[in-house]
């Protein structure tokens, strides 16, 4: 190797590399879907906020933002891993991950109602035994 070319190199690895990284907004996701097709998998978080004006009497607006990721099938079943690592991690310094109580109370009261709307919806007859 030549003595230029020996000094070129050295030059081109002192170079400094200057990065600019976009990091994107903090988001919080109150939603999420995942759809796939042949090539892909379609992780899409949803952020749902209604807007209220004070001024205005129209009705509430509904703010829906989407952050979209796409990751080949490979990728989504090592996100999959990933997560179930973390999530099991967590858990063990932190203890079980469990449904909120406010949740839990929500669910139940509701499922009362629709039971009831169930049996006023299908009211046998009496001649049916």
């Amino acid at each position: 190797m030549s003595p230029s070319k020996k000094e070129d190199e050295i030059k081109m690895a002192e170079r400094k590399l200057n990065f600019s990284i976009n990091e994107g907004d903090v988001f919080f996701a109150h939603e999420m879907s995942i759809n796939f097709n042949p090539t892909q998998f379609v992780l899409d978080f949803k952020c749902v906020t209604p807007r209220v004006d004070p001024r205005s009497q129209e009705n509430t607006v509904i703010s829906i933002k989407h952050n979209v990721v796409l990751v080949d099938p490979f990728h989504a079943k090592k996100v999959a891993a990933f997560l179930a690592k973390r999530v099991a991690d967590y858990e063990k310094e932190f203890g079980k991950i469990e449904k909120p109580k406010a949740i839990r109370e929500f669910e139940k009261k509701h499922k009362k109602e629709k039971d009831k709307q169930d049996d006023e919806k299908t009211q046998v007859p009496s001649y049916f035994g």
